[in-house]
């Protein structure tokens, strides 16, 4: 059972719920899990800190708000580790995929490794649709080839769930696992782990090859603490890989400090341009919505989608939104609907459907702006204005539709009440990534 602790921090609790008994635990090297200085508490597995009397118990312990969604932290708990050993058997040819890349995909392919053997931490900055994942095989083989540990991250669980099947597929013979916590099968060690960013936290110095994909989503991207679970996770001579195609202005300067190198990719696999929305003004669109979902304009375009045989997929800015939708579109149109979002127990069931043609149309909140691809779609947002549609998460959006070779004319709707500058820088960027020219 040591392996189950190789490169990874637990807590007692969590050794003992493995089935380690007291006698087990003492025979390993552990660290307080919490610790007191002066007035403050110290987590010794995210590294808040708290004023002690703030987060005292009842009992006289203390405990760390920041990380309690992974079972609570408490000072009377010892954190136990074994280093990581790379007890992995050894591949030569561990790529099974059998597809082919680019010209453009096949130079970053490359620069990815260059990076990886120099221990540079680099960004692969790729247009939504440019098949990064494809990209990152040729390195995660060589990783796998030199008998490395990997780990491929994402903020967010949709992203995990698509990688996971892929990359199983791409890499028959390795072991993998995913994680997140919607998970139910137990741990395993594996060579590679698939894991939502919140689960480096049971991390520490396991990976010589750290890919955080969509670096740029929520809860990420504000997040240090899961930015110092990141950092955690990793060995001291591991390489760290960041992906996204909406780089942060912290990125950005970076980049510019040449504290992180960059590979970039404007250009889909396909060569299509990215898809431009439309953006279609509906004056009191909000009470309008709230009177009769079904706004005519909506209404009109929709139809044109329909009968063009695409599926379709909506985005919308609040969850009390999908019902009221949903129920209007029943009795307007002979069609498969479903809503979903990020509290919906059968999240993953929903997107399977839509993804097999089950569901014709698919209402969602912004949990579906990344990560997800789906084949001859058109995409519409209503009330693109929200604040809850940023840049980023818009520019994402439109990145649903044409994904498909076979399918790369789908069309994006953004309706709106306020024309502002999240639309407006959208529409600047994805211009821009379709005006630059691709370097062969």
């Amino acid at each position: 059972m040591c392996d189950l602790l190789f490169g990874r921090r637990l807590l007692t609790i969590e050794m003992q719920q493995m089935g380690f008994t007291e006698t087990q635990l003492a025979q390993f090297s552990a660290t307080p899990a919490m610790q007191l200085k002066g007035t403050r508490i110290h987590c010794q597995r995210c590294q808040s800190s708290y004023v002690s009397e703030k987060v005292q118990l009842p009992q006289g312990q203390y405990y760390c708000p920041s990380c309690i969604q992974l079972n609570r932290v408490t000072s009377d708990q010892y954190l136990y580790h074994l280093p990581e050993p790379n007890h992995f058997q050894q591949q030569t040819q561990p790529l099974t995929w059998q597809g082919t890349l680019t010209a453009a995909q096949a130079k970053i392919a490359q620069e990815l490794i260059y990076k990886f053997q120099k221990r540079q931490p680099h960004l692969l900055w790729a247009v939504t649709g440019a098949g990064k994942t494809e990209m990152l095989f040729p390195l995660l083989a060589t990783a796998i080839q030199k008998n490395c540990r990997i780990g491929v991250v994402s903020p967010r669980v949709d992203v995990c769930n698509e990688l996971y099947p892929r990359l199983t597929q791409a890499f028959a013979h390795t072991t993998q696992q995913l994680l997140h916590g919607q998970q139910t099968v137990p741990y395993q060690y594996t060579q590679l782990t698939v894991a939502t960013t919140h689960q480096l936290l049971r991390f520490y110095h396991a990976f010589d090859l750290l890919i955080v994909d969509e670096v740029d989503a929520f809860p990420y991207v504000n997040s240090a603490l899961l930015k110092s679970a990141t950092t955690q996770a990793i060995k001291p001579k591991g390489s760290l890989f960041y992906l996204t195609a909406t780089p942060t202005p912290a990125l950005h300067r970076s980049i510019e400090q040449q504290k992180l190198s960059v590979s970039y990719l404007p250009r889909r696999f396909h060569g299509r341009p990215l898809p431009l929305p439309k953006l279609i003004y509906q004056r009191k669109l909000t009470e309008k919505f709230e009177k009769q979902p079904l706004i005519q304009k909506f209404q009109q375009y929709l139809t044109v989608s329909l009968n063009a045989k695409r599926q379709v997929l909506i985005f919308l800015p609040k969850i009390s939104w999908l019902m009221p939708m949903a129920n209007a579109l029943e009795k307007q149109y002979a069609q498969a609907i479903g809503t979903v979002h990020a509290n919906d127990d059968q999240r993953q069931e929903k997107v399977q459907q839509f993804r097999t043609r089950q569901l014709d149309i698919l209402l969602t909140t912004t949990i579906l702006e990344r990560g997800v691809t789906f084949s001859n779609i058109d995409v519409y947002v209503l009330k693109a204005d929200d604040w809850t549609f940023t840049t980023a998460s818009l520019v994402q959006i439109a990145g649903r539709a044409g994904r498909d070779a076979n399918y790369p004319n789908g069309a994006v709707y953004f309706f709106y009440e306020h024309y502002n500058c999240r639309i407006r820088d959208c529409q600047r960027q994805i211009k821009y990534m379709n005006a630059k020219e691709v370097i062969k």
